[in-house]
């Protein structure tokens, strides 16, 4: 693994949101949901596919703060525009568990 500078790290623009929609996504390759996600007044609510379906159902994921990278371009993931990259860690099996936060923080908080 290479070295980064602070300044690297400081290109990565990781923000706080809510889920404020999600709903299944059949066309995915691999099972997926669709994410509608509130950044605050300065992002505006975005659009993410993550691939998280086996430790969260619909209903888990509704109001659930999650992290994201929000100046990645644009992906298209067969018809869906994502715009953002939703953040987890791989537990053992390799499927994703969310990174979250143990206080509530405002939506659109940057991470530092």
């Amino acid at each position: 693994m290479s070295t980064i500078t602070f300044d690297d790290f400081m290109k990565v623009d990781i923000r706080i949101g809510t889920v404020v929609e999600v709903t299944d996504f059949p066309e995915a390759r691999k099972p997926a949901y669709k994410l509608k996600i509130d950044f605050g007044d300065e992002i505006g609510v975005k659009k993410s596919s993550a691939q998280i379906t086996v430790h969260y159902s619909l209903q888990d994921l509704a109001g659930r703060k999650v992290a994201a990278v929000v100046n990645f371009p644009p992906r298209q993931i067969g018809p869906f525009m994502s715009e953002v990259l939703t953040l987890g860690f791989s537990d053992d099996n390799g499927d994703v568990v969310l990174v979250s936060v143990d206080r509530d923080t405002p939506n659109g908080s940057r991470l530092h």
